[in-house]
């Protein structure tokens, strides 16, 4: 027979059972779905912590103030002042692959205008912080250089502070208070969300770090400094770069502690895409244990289905039917269910992907890569299982089988 009517006769032959054979697909169907909805969680939690890193800046170091020691409590990372804006400087000049840095100074402050107020958080930046954090100005323009320099009393908003306390107007060129101080607004973000915490990002206003170290906060350090490297290849070095030159900076002594911290926001990236994969292997092989149990299931009914259909086997040995022939007719019925379940499987796991993106609001992706491995999966077990079944029909002794009642 030619594979058009092998296929034909095994889903005339499955269909003579359909409760049996729904029941023995249901193993695949459970198994592959389970697989590419697990692989298509961890796809989504992997391309979430991308555009999260992409979200937080252009390939970015950051190098924070360290931690002070005080009678044996350590007070924790920013809590050092020995992190001067100069610093900033002289890794611009200094380090090789650097791009752009911007010292950072942070205050928490009431902001009014008019009868409205908000409370947020005040960023002292330079003026290239809207290119280190990938951050445009929509509205207006970034503070100058100038403005860093002369302290000048200017600022730009995140879109919910110009939601909150101007509503559908401009803020451009307008006056507010923070604190007790008058600022004039020169640019607005762009609306960026929220960032891997929950923290709303468009929360803040963005200020010339001299101003808020000599008018706000009242200090004379920094508590953070963003770097900006030429590459992602770049990172690495820069990092070296930058503890070496601040250990000679900041006068240390071999042996003794560093009194900054430098870290890559790819590094916790790494690892949050490294516990991902893991949980998803994980999640993967018990989808995996399921095609294989559901392999046994197709086994052990092409078992009974051999044992029911003896005669019809002798008849077709008896009439010419080779030992080929009857071993691909059931292998056929074996591939044929497993495909079946594989396709229904792929359809269930799709589905359930995007029900669960949408009810918990998980991202999911479900990659072509996945599809096609589940389907050769299910084609495998199909063949893997039926095998036997199969050639144990085709070795049967044509006068046996004709005798079997």
């Amino acid at each position: 027979m030619n594979p058009r009517e092998v296929i034909r006769v095994a889903l005339r032959a499955l269909a003579r059972n359909k409760l049996r054979t729904i029941l023995t697909m249901l193993g695949i169907i459970i198994g592959v779905g389970a697989v590419i909805c697990t692989v298509a969680i961890g796809q989504g939690a992997s391309e979430q912590v991308q555009q999260q890193i992409q979200a937080l800046g252009t390939n970015i170091v950051m190098v924070f103030a360290g931690s002070v020691n005080t009678g044996g409590v350590h007070m924790g990372s920013g809590a050092n002042k020995t992190l001067p804006a100069d610093d900033a400087q002289a890794i611009l000049q200094h380090v090789q692959g650097v791009a752009a840095v911007s010292p950072m100074v942070g205050s928490t402050v009431q902001v009014v205008n008019g009868n409205q107020n908000w409370l947020t958080r005040a960023n002292g930046a330079s003026q290239d912080f809207s290119t280190i954090r990938n951050w445009p100005v929509v509205s207006g323009s970034m503070f100058s250089q100038r403005d860093v320099d002369m302290a000048t009393d200017v600022c730009v908003i995140g879109k919910t502070v110009a939601t909150q306390l101007f509503a559908d107007q401009d803020p451009v060129g307008q006056m507010i208070r923070v604190q007790n101080l008058p600022f004039r607004i020169v640019g607005v973000l762009q609306e960026k969300g929220q960032n891997s915490n929950g923290q709303d990002q468009d929360d803040t206003l963005v200020i010339p770090y001299t101003t808020v170290q000599k008018k706000i906060s009242g200090i004379s350090w920094v508590q953070l400094i963003m770097v900006s490297t030429t590459s992602p290849d770049a990172m690495t070095s820069v990092q070296t770069g930058i503890a070496s030159l601040l250990r000679q900076r900041h006068h240390l002594r071999p042996g003794e502690d560093d009194d900054f911290i430098v870290r890559s926001p790819n590094e916790m990236a790494q690892t949050s895409e490294a516990a991902a994969t893991t949980m998803t292997l994980l999640l993967g092989a018990v989808g995996a244990v399921s095609l294989v149990v559901g392999g046994i299931g197709i086994m052990n009914i092409m078992l009974v289905s051999v044992t029911e259909r003896t005669r019809e086997i002798g008849i077709r040995l008896a009439v010419g039917a080779t030992e080929g022939n009857v071993q691909s007719q059931f292998l056929s019925e074996a591939l044929v269910l497993s495909s079946l379940g594989g396709l229904i499987g792929i359809a269930v796991g799709v589905a359930t992907s995007a029900i669960i993106s949408h009810a918990l609001g998980w991202p999911t992706f479900v990659s072509p890569r996945s599809v096609i491995v589940a389907v050769i999966f299910s084609v495998l077990v199909g063949v893997t299982f039926g095998y036997y079944p199969a050639r144990k029909a085709a070795r049967m002794d044509p006068i046996e089988a004709l005798r079997y009642e």
